[in-house]
């Protein structure tokens, strides 16, 4: 949308996600293990997080009114799970509790170097996540119009994002498709898709364009030949991720490029990704224009690799206009407070100002 376009603003869009839960189990050391070796870590904490459940937080605390669908365990990570969800603002009437499955958990491996730089590597084991079936969306089928958008993600079964994209597109609801992890998309979902989110990785094995980089610059006829591909491939908008690099977004009217924050300490980037995305969906159904969206949404990424833990980071509109603010970007600020003026906040901890 652009500037004189008429806009309605919708405080409050209905956002439903169908995706996993995964309660992260953190290791923090100076290095990573090589094969065969041992290392002493440095801490270990968990923290509830999950693909779906960190990007319906994310929106929750952007003030849209969120749903999840999905599964966990019959255990104390499956309560914990849902607990982290409810006491955000979620609404879980839809997750269903497997009786067999185990709760999914994630190994996060965090190397913290000396200069306080942190990577991570991640093994996620699916449990309940991969049991989701037909039948658990069936319902989606009469209801899915009540929601402004869906948002997918790759860590539940592909029949299932298949099936709520079908949904969705039969009722004339936008759909986003976060494509993490990387796996192969059929053409059908691809041309149902209002959006698609990868990284520049994820992007590269649907594509098969190679996103060049240096250093914190990366290739623009890479990022523009990779988003032209997935439009071709029938996806309507095209959000790449690009890290330090930013974000890229492009569809068949406009393309444009938003660097990243300067400026920011990483401490953890679990679900930095995951909230960039859930904040962008909240933010575009709201009304807000695409690259704004973008701009906003790099501000809550950052705040989110600032903090430990995935869902603990996800940040509130308040602290999203607390660092606009500090950065001095007026015209952002004018919008987040516009919806601050408007809107319920969910704050951490699920209490409403």
């Amino acid at each position: 949308m652009e500037s004189g376009d008429c806009i309605i603003m919708k405080y409050r869009p209905k956002i439903l996600v169908v995706g996993s839960f995964v309660m992260d189990l953190i290791v923090s050391t100076h290095r990573f293990p090589e094969q065969g070796e041992t290392v002493l870590g440095d801490g270990f904490q968990t923290a509830a997080g999950g693909k779906g459940a960190n990007q319906a937080i994310q929106a929750a605390r952007l003030n849209a009114e969120t749903s999840m669908v999905g599964r966990v365990g019959n255990d104390a990570f499956g309560k914990e799970l849902i607990h982290s969800c409810e006491k955000n603002g979620v609404e879980c009437s839809h997750v269903v509790i497997d009786r067999e499955k185990p709760s999914s958990v994630g190994n996060v491996q965090l190397r913290v170097d000396e200069d306080g730089k942190t990577q991570n590597r991640i093994i996620v084991v699916p449990g309940a996540n991969m049991a989701i079936t037909p039948e658990d969306i069936r319902f989606l089928q009469t209801e899915i119009d009540r929601y402004d958008m869906v948002l997918l993600q790759l860590e539940i079964p592909m029949e299932i994002n298949e099936l709520a994209a079908e949904y969705a597109c039969a009722k004339g609801v936008p759909v986003m498709l976060n494509s993490a992890p990387s796996d192969r998309i059929s053409r059908q979902l691809l041309s149902r898709l209002t959006f698609i989110s990868p990284n520049e990785y994820e992007a590269a094995d649907l594509t098969g364009v190679t996103i060049r980089r240096n250093g914190n610059e990366v290739d623009l006829d890479d990022v523009r030949e990779a988003v032209n591909r997935l439009l071709e491939m029938g996806v309507e908008n095209v959000l790449i991720t690009l890290g330090s690099a930013g974000a890229a977004f492009g569809n068949c009217k406009e393309f444009f490029m938003v660097p990243a924050l300067s400026g920011v300490t990483p401490v953890d980037p679990t679900g930095a990704g995951d909230s960039f995305v859930g904040a962008f969906s909240a933010f575009v159904s709201m009304g807000i224009n695409t690259k704004t969206a973008v701009q906003i949404s790099n501000y809550v990424g950052a705040l989110t690799v600032s903090a430990m833990g995935a869902q603990p980071s996800l940040p509130s509109l308040e602290e999203v206009a607390a660092l606009i603010r500090e950065r001095g970007e007026e015209d952002l600020l004018s919008v987040v407070e516009d919806l601050l003026n408007h809107g319920e906040t969910v704050s951490k901890g699920g209490q409403s100002s």
